[in-house]
C-alpha cells in the first residue's frame, strides 16, 4: 500500500496575524496597543494605528507558514 503525501497546512496563528499585499509585501501591527495606552501621548497612539511592514529578514520565516499566500 502507497503513502498517502502530507498535506501542507497554513499556521493560522501566522495567517491572523500577517497580511500579504498586491506586490508580495508582508504587513504587521505595531505592537504595544494593549493597554496602558492612557499614558502613551497622541502621537504615539497615533503611530501604532498604521501597519507596519516585515523586515526582509523575517520575510522567509513568515512565509513557509503561509504556503498558499504566494
Amino acid at each position: 500500500m502507497q503513502k498517502k503525501p502530507k498535506s501542507i497546512k497554513t499556521r493560522k496563528s501566522v495567517a491572523k496575524r500577517f497580511k500579504i499585499t498586491g506586490t508580495g509585501k508582508i504587513v504587521r501591527n505595531r505592537p504595544g496597543k494593549r493597554h496602558l495606552m492612557a499614558s502613551k501621548n497622541a502621537k504615539r497612539r497615533r503611530k501604532l494605528r498604521t501597519p507596519a511592514l516585515v523586515d526582509k529578514t523575517d520575510y522567509a520565516r513568515v512565509m513557509e507558514n503561509l504556503p498558499f499566500s504566494h
